[in-house]
């Protein structure tokens, strides 16, 4: 019998649910171009109101979110700050550069930076041969650190240094979801100090794609023209809609479930072989862990030898392993899954 394979590569791999798939097909749709798609207009307006925000626009992508609120907020030739290895520097196949022309610096460790660090980095204005440092991005919670939630406190002293430096707050909230359930603040206390915050449907809430950019009025209308620009408006856009509204009310509730399971891989892993994996890092669905050196085995060798054994994960370096749990995969499964990486780390 042939048996699926047990997909820990990230959490966007999940399929809808028959009811999921149900709701997408008895979705009302209209010309989304035209503002016309009633579950889209739901949508936006739900989650805007979710975030504590005056509007939203919905986009294909949490990419192309972020690029478009790069575009919104700064101009060609300007700095960003981020946090070190965030998505904006590492995984959106250099957008922040080509499509808005701006620069990345890259601040802090192991996904959190500090109000002072955002200061230090913050270029003078009167000295002509710099950029101008015109926006913090904030990635909450935080993929390449292993998934960990960026503390609210230290959100506050960042965004009240930008508002001091006259800095623009970007909140790449992707998984703002798993931040939230992992630390019992609100979506809007999460929201509140940002000009702009992004989310993403088609990670942890398990819909087949979308992501939403909120804001002001003034901020979302002049995203939604740049939405345009780089092709993001869809038509019968509904289905998509209709999709994410579902796991907005069954979805949501779960996310601690994929939590646990994360931590029960990451704590058998741990305990069968000596790999260095920081429990305190395991705070949503994601596990990072990497290979000492003395092990023979190298991330990709890893990887390709558990798909052989049907066990999916990504090397996110060259000794470095990433596994998400999701909606698609049961503790059992995730146990399963680190007994397998423990075998093979084990000759």
């Amino acid at each position: 019998m042939h048996t699926q394979p047990i997909d820990l590569r990230s959490d966007t791999v999940t399929r809808p649910t028959a009811a999921m798939r149900a709701a997408m097909a008895a979705a009302e749709v209209g010309d989304d171009q035209y503002g016309e798609d009633p579950s889209t207009n739901r949508l936006q307006a739900r989650v805007a109101d979710m975030l504590g925000k005056e509007a939203a626009v919905w986009l294909p992508s949490g990419t192309m979110a972020n690029q478009v609120a790069l575009r919104t907020l700064t101009r060609p030739g300007d700095e960003v700050v981020t946090s070190s290895e965030s998505h904006a520097a590492w995984h959106e196949v250099g957008g922040a550069a080509a499509n808005a022309g701006v620069q990345i610096h890259e601040i802090g460790q192991a996904g959190v930076f500090t109000a002072e660090e955002l200061r230090t980095a913050t270029k003078p204005r009167n000295f002509a041969i710099f950029p101008m440092t015109t926006l913090v991005q904030v990635e909450n919670t935080h993929n390449r650190a292993g998934g960990v939630v960026v503390p609210q406190p230290e959100v506050l002293r960042i965004c009240a240094v930008a508002r001091e430096l006259g800095l623009a707050t970007f909140l790449d909230g992707a998984r703002l979801w798993n931040a939230s359930a992992a630390s019992g603040l609100a979506l809007d206390v999460l929201a509140e100090p940002f000009d702009l915050v992004a989310v993403a449907f088609s990670k942890g809430l398990g819909a087949p794609g979308g992501s939403l950019l909120a804001g002001s009025k003034e901020l979302i209308a002049a995203a939604d023209r740049h939405k345009r620009r780089l092709g993001g408006a869809m038509r019968q856009n509904g289905i998509f809609s209709a999709a994410a509204l579902y796991a907005l009310d069954h979805h949501m509730a779960r996310l601690p479930e994929d939590h646990a399971n994360a931590r029960a891989l990451a704590e058998r892993l741990s305990a069968a072989v000596p790999v260095q994996l920081d429990l305190a890092t395991v705070q949503t669905n994601i596990v990072v862990f990497h290979l000492p050196d003395a092990m023979p085995l190298d991330a990709p060798t890893l990887s390709a030898r558990a798909r052989e054994q049907g066990v999916l994960v990504n090397a996110f370096g060259p000794r470095t392993i990433r596994a998400v749990t999701h909606l698609d995969v049961t503790r059992a499964q995730c146990e399963h899954a680190a007994d397998v990486l423990a075998a093979l780390l084990a000759y």
